[in-house]
């Protein structure tokens, strides 16, 4: 077997493991969010139909402004946190050092999020070489980079 099968073989393993993909709720919780550095936040929403308190810890793919922040939903509209967020705007959101603040959603439209997603790929190449195959499930034939500038 080779050395990068089995490495594949690892990763995948570790990615099914509930506890590890929530360590980083854990942490944000525990104020510690700065260990993951600036590229990732919680977004806590209320379940949609439960009302329920839900977390998920998401990659700032941009900042157009302070204190503004742009995620991408890896399985598009079909996401429950999106679903969630689109019923119920209202969330609280942790960054960093920056415990829970509150903070209103909104989905970017179609030419706002395909300029977004055009920024992080030729920021974060290699990032968005990992990501844009998940997106592009998720959006099926209109993944917004397949020109060669978001290779």
């Amino acid at each position: 077997m080779s050395t990068a099968t089995l490495l594949g073989r690892t990763v995948g393993h570790l990615l099914r493991s509930r506890t590890l993909m929530r360590l980083p709720i854990h942490l944000y919780r525990a104020r510690l969010g700065f260990l993951l550095g600036t590229r990732l936040l919680m977004l806590e929403h209320r379940g949609r139909r439960t009302g329920a308190r839900r977390r998920v810890v998401l990659e700032v793919i941009g900042r157009p402004a302070p204190g503004v922040y742009v995620v991408a939903s890896g399985f598009g509209r079909r996401a429950q946190w999106f679903r969630n967020v689109s019923a119920e705007p209202r969330v609280r959101l942790s960054t960093g050092w920056r415990g829970p603040r509150p903070a209103v959603a909104r989905v970017l439209g179609t030419a706002e999020a395909d300029a977004a997603l055009h920024a992080y790929a030729a920021r974060h190449r290699r990032a968005w070489d990992t990501m844009r195959p998940a997106l592009e499930r998720a959006l099926g034939s209109r993944s917004p980079c397949r020109t060669r500038h978001c290779r």
